[in-house]
């Protein structure tokens, strides 16, 4: 099983970043900072990790933020080579982030200062996000300045930073709200050479609509032609949900007869940890070529036995007059971080261009072979975004 990803910030990581800090300051408490810190670490999850890190630095290093920024940054060293979009640098940097974001919310302008500079060493998006909530004009303008940045890593945070809806950060909620006040960073942005920077930019668009469909769909409806996989991935969560507009931008025709003839699951009953297989067949019962999108959610029973769909990306495809097409189809239901199972009856949904055709159910049961309940998973795979 592979590491857990709050292992990053383990004895090994503490000792790395009180060299560097020792080496950019020699009176820096060392075993002091060291101590306190490792006798917390092994408790700890992987955000309250960072926290705790973070912490200590707040605490051993001058309080006079002028200084101590200085000291983190120097500490830091040079960055690495920007490279092709790819990498995201030193996971370990994100302590400092945080350090940052919690001792210098009064300093705004040093802080920024440090993020343009240190999202070089790892992307700083998490720690913006009390700046742009308590000064959103401001940190917005100077973010718009970095969408001109020759560094990628810079023009990526300008996006990445300012999501409304960043998994794993703050909300923020004067852009859930209106949204407007991104638009000119992301036009900046949409033609970016790198994909990791477009792929932001799309990220953000689908956190806009997850509040404000009907505006988002008009904002991207003139990029479509040029940017047309930038766009695809900007409506994923409209087309998940079904929206007529976003789905007729993808050139789905809600008047084509599509229909599911068969549903078909190769087991009644999974345990926890396993797999189900699901196969459809799809026909296009209309008299013109059909595009199909074809998703499927499983309702997954929660804690208190409601059922929850998650929806999940299958394939996309266009049918002849009278063409038939059978789908096949594995579904991993071991848990992750982020979903834990729970034994009951569950069932799968298929949905084609927003709209459920055909459902089947199973039941989910305990692992027999492990006589324990199931608990959530660990990360298992590289960390992306």
């Amino acid at each position: 099983m592979a590491e857990a990803l709050k292992e990053i910030f383990n004895a090994a990581a503490v000792g790395w970043l009180t060299e560097r800090l020792s080496a950019a300051w020699p009176d820096f408490p060392a075993v002091k900072f060291k101590k306190a810190i490792l006798a917390d670490l092994p408790s700890l999850e992987l955000k309250p990790r960072v926290e705790r890190i973070a912490l200590e630095m707040q605490r051993q290093l001058p309080p006079d933020f002028k200084k101590s920024v200085k000291i983190v940054t120097k500490a830091l060293g040079a960055p690495p080579p920007a490279g092709d979009g790819t990498d995201f640098g030193n996971f370990r940097v994100w302590a400092c982030h945080r350090f940052v974001s919690l001792a210098g919310l009064d300093h705004r302008d040093l802080a920024l200062d440090y993020f343009a500079k240190a999202t070089r060493h790892f992307s700083a998006e998490f720690d913006i996000r009390p700046f742009i909530q308590r000064d959103q004009a401001h940190v917005l303008g100077v973010m718009r300045r970095w969408a001109d940045d020759d560094d990628w890593r810079v023009r990526r945070l300008a996006s990445e930073g300012a999501r409304p809806r960043l998994p794993w950060g703050l909300r923020l909620q004067g852009l859930v709200a209106d949204p407007k006040p991104l638009f000119p960073i992301l036009e900046a942005l949409r033609d970016d050479p790198i994909e990791a920077v477009r792929r932001s930019v799309a990220n953000n668009l689908n956190d806009i609509a997850k509040d404000h469909p009907d505006l988002l769909v008009r904002y991207v409806k003139p990029w479509m032609k040029a940017r047309a996989p930038l766009v695809k991935h900007a409506l994923r969560h409209l087309v998940k949900q079904g929206h007529e507009g976003a789905l007729g931008l993808l050139g789905v025709d809600h008047g084509a007869d599509l229909r599911v003839s068969s549903l078909k699951l190769d087991a009644k009953s999974i345990a926890i940890g396993g797999s189900i297989g699901i196969t459809a067949q799809l026909t296009n019962a209309g008299p013109k070529p059909a595009y199909a999108i074809v998703d499927y959610a499983v309702h997954h029973l929660g804690a208190r036995g409601e059922a929850r769909p998650k929806v999940f990306k299958w394939t996309t495809l266009t049918l002849a007059p009278g063409e038939a097409v059978t789908l096949e189809k594995r579904h991993s239901l071991k848990p992750v971080t982020t979903r834990r199972y729970y034994p009951g009856g569950h069932f799968i949904a298929l949905l084609v261009n927003g709209r459920e055709l055909a459902k089947q159910g199973f039941d989910l049961v305990n692992d027999p072979k492990s006589g324990e309940k199931p608990l959530p998973g660990t990360f298992s795979g590289r960390y992306r975004r």
